[in-house]
């Protein structure tokens, strides 16, 4: 589990952490987390539609912020 977690939230190198990685992580946990918690403790009904478009846009400006930046991530250490 260690190395799985290492290997999301750090660079192309594999050891430098990213903080817009570790941002995006986060970001997607309290995604979920509000949301069960609005359904859980509100007994609010699930949109899934609503969750899809928030999730949709999270994941698009995640991968926008990857693109933007993997020309000046560190190389690997080879």
């Amino acid at each position: 589990m260690r190395e799985f977690l290492r290997h999301i939230f750090t660079g192309a190198d594999n050891h430098t952490f990213d903080i817009g990685r570790v941002f995006a992580g986060a970001f997607g946990s309290g995604a979920l987390f509000f949301q069960a918690w609005h359904v859980i403790a509100n007994h609010a009904p699930f949109s899934m539609q609503d969750f899809g478009i928030g999730a949709g846009a999270l994941a698009a400006g995640i991968g926008a912020m990857l693109n933007l930046k993997r020309d000046t991530e560190p190389k690997d250490r080879a």
